[in-house]
């Protein structure tokens, strides 16, 4: 059997004589699989696995199960939507349209409890998926079996027909029954929230499969999951408002007599049945200028006030956990800085060289904590290369004794360097102090100065090169930071050490360092 690839971040797996729809079932690239399996290679293993175990199982990754995710949570939640409206609002004339949509929702959750048969598992435990259809049926019946059950239950087909049948009775007597019989079933047709739990799980897994950044879309499914179940709860809130005075056949003094609602529309009776739910969930009012007149209209103000508090306390707990989670390098510095202000309190340094020490960090550091070596330190030595290369190779290009060399004795030097930041006014280096480092300006402005001898650098200039890392020889000019300046260092015990290995790039420099000597260059 030929080897399965994967057809980059779309899915899919081609090449394997298998038709189209079959392919469909595969897991497909995305970060997800790629965080399971570690690499593409092993993405195109598990094709070949699935593929090889001969049975029909649609793979968790797959690109089907991706499609398929997304259009069941928008079915379901149309139908936590529409479940309340058509019990408190809809009649058999005004909702046969969405009776037919009902049929067709419930078939697809029917449809979803035969197909979880065959879905895939990926163990918390494990990265290997389960696609033996025993086990899958023993993990899905001691789950999530009975409540996918109890939601799929086909209501929708027991209202439709009753709603035809009662539309079609002529019979007053008969008539009546079937409409406390209608009205009994659409009761019962409650148990379909229960597709709530369906929202939740089918938003995990939208997020497992999706390509996008994880963090960005934890972040963006998040909050989406979080307003859409506060407006679930409004909404089931205002469907009840309407719900419980047409169960007591509206009562004189319910709310919706005396706001003259019986002749009104859908859409405004549902208008001010969330009106009063919000009002009551946010404690302002009643919703009206009455107080609640039975005790039935009494509990359903203190459900909603709990239900209100309730939808308080999780906004706020979650709003505060997205914020805590919100640029934590920000968060560290704030944290630094204030240890670093009360260490400095506490040692009574000066008030000039503490904020001296406030601008270095913030210089330093820019509003954001991070350790380049703790950064560094933690990747590939080929990475680790790659990111020197990208920061520092233009500085080296411009030391004469870096020019033309190996570009493996360059990634050596690279390694070595170190990240430095001075103040305006700071002595980088004083004349005739033994040198030990050589400095790249990445960004800012040094000046040198040496008795009548004055040089400005910039960006992308040396100093202090040969004397410092070839003969550890003494400063011959005085380096002070005329800006903020941000630069690299090379030591000289760290330059020794790139040259170990390098015995032909030692005799060249020793020999431009003569050179240069004997031309009268001390190259500053």
């Amino acid at each position: 059997m030929e080897k399965p690839r994967a057809t980059g971040g779309s899915g899919g797996v081609g090449g394997l004589g298998t038709s189209g729809w079959r392919a469909l079932l595969l897991p497909q690239l995305n970060r997800q699989s790629l965080y399971v399996y570690g690499s593409e290679i092993a993405v195109e293993e598990e094709c070949t696995r699935q593929l090889q175990s001969g049975v029909l199982v649609i793979h968790p990754f797959s690109l089907i199960r991706s499609y398929y995710i997304m259009c069941m949570m928008a079915i379901t939640f149309l139908n936590l939507i529409g479940i309340p409206m058509e019990i408190a609002f809809l009649d058999g004339a005004n909702g046969l349209g969405w009776e037919r949509f009902n049929v067709f929702s419930d078939t697809l959750f029917l449809i979803d409890v035969a197909l979880n048969f065959r879905m895939g598992i990926i163990p918390e435990d494990s990265e290997v998926a389960i696609l033996d259809l025993k086990q899958i049926r023993i993990s899905y019946l001691r789950s999530w079996f009975i409540p996918d059950v109890i939601a799929a239950f086909p209501i929708g087909y027991i209202l439709f027909f009753a709603d035809l049948q009662y539309n079609n009775e002529d019979n007053p007597s008969k008539a009546n029954r079937m409409m406390r019989i209608l009205m009994f079933v659409r009761i019962l047709s409650l148990i379909r929230l229960v597709r709530v739990s369906r929202l939740v799980r089918f938003f995990n897994e939208v997020e497992k499969v999706s390509n996008a950044n994880l963090e960005v879309v934890r972040l963006f499914f998040r909050i989406l999951s979080l307003f859409m179940m506060i407006f679930l709860l409004c909404h089931w809130n205002g469907c009840i408002q309407y719900f419980v005075p047409m169960l007591e056949e509206f009562p004189a003094d319910c709310w919706v007599r005396k706001e003259n609602l019986m002749n009104a529309t859908v859409s405004v009776k549902y208008s001010w049945g969330v009106f009063r739910a919000l009002s009551q969930m946010i404690a302002l009012s009643y919703g009206s200028m009455d107080a609640p007149t039975n005790y039935v209209e009494l509990w359903i103000v203190m459900v909603s006030m709990i239900s209100g508090c309730m939808m308080y306390t999780v906004l706020v707990a979650n709003a505060t956990t997205m914020i805590a989670n919100t640029d934590p390098t920000a968060k560290e510095y704030k944290s630094k800085m204030c240890r670093l202000e009360h260490y400095m309190t506490f040692m009574k340094l000066p008030p000039e060289l503490q904020l001296r020490i406030s601008k270095y960090y913030q210089a330093r550091y820019g509003g954001k904590w991070f350790d380049e070596n703790d950064v560094i330190d933690t990747v590939s030595s080929a990475l680790k290369e790659e990111m020197l290369l990208a920061m520092c190779s233009r500085l080296l290009k411009k030391v004469p004794m870096f020019q033309d060399q190996d570009a493996h004795f360059i990634n050596a030097v690279l390694l070595k360097l170190s990240y430095e930041v001075f103040l305006e006014g700071d002595v980088i280096a004083r004349e005739n102090a033994p040198g030990d480092r050589m400095f790249f300006i990445d960004h800012g402005e040094v000046g040198l100065e040496a008795g009548s001898f004055q040089k400005d650098l910039c960006d992308g200039d040396y100093f202090g090169a040969e004397i410092c890392v070839l003969t550890k020889g003494k400063h011959l000019a005085t380096a002070r930071a005329l800006t903020d300046c941000q630069c690299f260092s090379l030591s000289w015990q760290g330059f020794q050490q790139a040259l170990v290995g390098f015995p032909d790039v030692r005799k060249d420099l020793e020999k431009l360092v003569q050179l240069q000597a004997d031309q009268g260059s001390n190259g500053v």
